[in-house]
């Protein structure tokens, strides 16, 4: 897998994920192991020098 194949599927991943947390609220159940999720995404995105001020939408 190349490196823009690894971003591309992260920043879906990311979206999604976040799609998942907004829709479900705080209050789910799954919502920490999703929060956990969302951290490694971003912290991942963040290491290819990926700006989330536009795409990242929760802001934990």
């Amino acid at each position: 897998m190349t490196e823009k194949e690894m971003v591309k599927i992260s920043i879906e991943e990311f979206s999604r994920l976040q799609d998942y947390m907004l829709e479900d609220g705080k209050d789910a159940k799954a919502y920490k192991i999703m929060l956990r999720r969302y951290l490694d995404l971003k912290a991942i995105l963040q290491s290819f020098g990926i700006n989330l001020t536009d795409i990242d939408r929760i802001k934990e």
